[in-house]
């Protein structure tokens, strides 16, 4: 059917040439050589013309790998081995086996095949020896069948093949072709578009329009997509300005202990602080005091410095402290930073220097969503970086139903509601509360958050009045966009195993629609 005058080969006209003689036609058997886009494309385009009419159709073959090629010429590994015992009148030791067939693989996987089959057996002198006159290499058989038919009549051979590596299975798609409404040997020129001298001289009377193909998706347009986790963040965003909140700046990885740690009233003995959980910079080692960030910065960096130093050793504001010598190189020490909550410490610093109308640091709402970073062993659920959504509420006369109240609201806001509390220990807060909520998918309750009133041992450092209290709650970023993407695995999520293809397709969530 192939064009032999130098012509460019016309695909479509070759299937029309086809069809006149018979109709309908496999596009497998009329044109074997050329390929599934070629095919396709032709196709599309008498269709749309309604010259033809195809049916696809879709089956399943066996091809085989590299090694069942190898197998079909040269026969399998086992029949190699015996015959080159039975090549070798007096038997061969392992080493000559080897040199014999020239790959090692192949003789130790032969050997082992062919003593399982009786073919072969060994001598006492360690070498190995034929133990029967003649074999029948049913493998190479099998093989040659499926690279002639393309399968095999019993299934569990294919199988046993198929675990073997010697074939696999692949989808084909062909096409049956039929005569459409409008066919004909020759394909008519189609306009694409009413010109000015169409009109003149008529020729639009009896010109063939192309029809307009208003199913054609179009050109892909490579655009870039939000990461789900960004996609989740913008609603966590959302969610906290509709609700009064001040974004605080998050744009410091690191940190010195005393933000992360000291200022959180974290005892220096802390297991959050060893090796294991928490992340050390190795060069610079330290970080200097704390003072002014800026010309307008007034705070009193050295009081502040001074009255976590007491509050920790001996006890202050009421509080009889940790009783141990705090060091301030430990508190110096350059961290990654293991939660945000070091930013909301340096904010509420700054709180403690505003003064209202009655003199006193106005009621303020803070949150941040940025990453965090632990010394976690890395599995299905856990990284060793991850986000941390934090807020936190600065007003006076706080109480903890207070802030279960206000959990109902904001996580209601989510679409989860029917929350549970249960008490929790944190350092830098008391009550501390974990935070809870069926899942209907696990069928369990599962922990959501954490929470609590933050100690007056670090408030009253800062500088903020015994009568203003703070609380503040966190959850992770990446557990309730697993939930809406239907992820069970961290990693395929966030690192390099993340397939682009899943970010690009999935659309934005609503966290308050299942």
């Amino acid at each position: 059917m192939a064009a032999t005058d130098g012509a460019p080969r016309d695909l479509a006209l070759e299937i029309l040439a086809a069809l006149s003689e018979s109709s309908p036609i496999l596009s497998a058997e009329t044109f074997p050589k050329s390929t599934f886009t070629e095919i396709k494309a032709a196709l599309d385009r008498l269709a749309s013309r309604e010259m033809t009419k195809y049916d696809t159709l879709e089956r399943e073959e066996y091809t085989l790998e590299p090694e069942g090629e190898q197998i079909a010429a040269n026969g399998s590994h086992e029949a190699r081995v015996f015959e080159a015992l039975r090549q070798a009148m007096d038997g061969l030791t392992v080493q000559e086996i080897e040199k014999a067939i020239g790959d090692k693989s192949i003789a130790k996987l032969g050997q082992s095949k062919a003593f399982k089959e009786k073919w072969i057996s060994r001598t006492k002198e360690g070498k190995f020896k034929t133990a029967t006159d003649a074999i029948k290499d049913v493998t190479r058989e099998q093989v040659q069948t499926i690279k002639t038919t393309r399968t095999y009549p019993d299934a569990k051979v294919l199988a046993e093949l198929k675990k073997r590596k010697l074939v696999k299975m692949q989808k084909v798609i062909s096409f049956r072709i039929h005569k459409g409404p409008k066919f004909a040997l020759e394909i008519a020129k189609e306009e694409t578009d009413l010109i000015a001298d169409m009109l003149v001289s008529g020729a639009w009377k009896t010109a063939t329009f192309k029809p307009y193909n208003f199913k054609a998706l179009g050109a892909d347009q490579n655009a870039g997509a939000l990461h789900p986790l960004n996609k989740v963040r913008a609603e966590f965003r959302q969610i906290f300005f509709e609700m009064g909140f001040e974004e605080m700046p998050t744009n410091k990885f690191v940190e010195s202990g005393f933000w992360n740690f000291d200022a959180l009233f974290v005892p220096q003995q802390h297991p959050a602080r060893d090796l294991q959980d928490t992340f050390y910079i190795s060069d610079p080692k330290a970080a200097g005091k704390p003072g002014p960030t800026s010309p307008d910065d007034k705070q009193d960096y050295e009081q502040y410095w001074e009255n976590v130093r007491q509050v920790h050793e001996n006890g202050k504001f009421g509080s009889i402290g940790y009783r141990y010598p705090w060091s301030p190189d430990e508190s110096l020490r350059l961290v990654l930073r293991t939660h945000t909550t070091s930013i909301s410490t340096a904010m509420l610093h700054k709180l403690a220097a505003k003064k209202g109308p009655d003199g006193l640091p106005p009621p303020a709402r803070y949150f941040s969503i940025d990453r965090v970073f632990r010394n976690e062993t890395v599995d299905a659920t856990h990284l060793a970086e991850f986000h941390q959504v934090e807020g936190v509420i600065a007003d006076y006369n706080l109480t903890l139903g207070g802030l279960m109240e206000f959990m109902d609201i904001f996580f209601g806001k989510m679409g989860i509601t029917d929350l549970r509390y249960k008490p929790a220990y944190n350092p830098y807060t008391e009550p501390s509360m974990e935070i809870f909520s069926y899942h209907k998918g696990l069928d369990k309750l599962v922990e959501i958050g954490n929470s609590g009133m933050f100690r007056p041992e670090m408030l009253e450092s800062m500088g903020l009045p015994k009568g203003m209290n703070v609380f503040g709650w966190g959850l992770s970023l990446e557990r309730p966009t697993m939930i809406k993407y239907g992820i069970s695995n961290i990693r395929e999520l966030l690192g390099h195993k993340v397939d682009l293809n899943f970010i690009q397709r999935n659309p934005a969530v609503r966290l308050d629609k299942s």
